[in-house]
């Protein structure tokens, strides 16, 4: 499954329609989220992650599914199982994503 890039107001609809999701926050001024975002885009490919949704939001565009994440600094991944918040972390490193992802399979 590729990534969905999603706003405000698509973002719950989304948290809805899929059992487990992994969203990545990122700002078009971030270096980090910019080298971030071609291996976040491998992980949706990944047979392993069949099934778990992968979104990018524009943090600076998408208040509201900031604030559901606790946002603190970019890039930021969140990962969500049946609509709720699992973990949440700043982070650059695809190891540490990864680990996250783990929590919701």
């Amino acid at each position: 499954m590729s990534v969905i890039k999603v706003s405000d107001a698509d973002f719950n609809q989304q948290l809805e329609s899929n059992d487990r999701v992994v969203v990545k926050y990122y700002a078009d001024w971030c270096g980090a989220c910019r080298l971030m975002a071609p291996k976040f885009n491998r992980m949706s490919e990944e047979e392993k992650n069949q099934g778990i949704a992968f979104l990018d939001v524009n943090a600076e565009e998408s208040p509201e599914a900031r604030k559901l994440a606790g946002v603190s600094n970019l890039p930021f991944f969140a990962v969500f199982k049946n609509g709720k918040l699992v973990l949440a972390d700043f982070t650059a490193k695809p190891e540490s994503v990864e680990g996250m992802i783990d929590a919701i399979r």
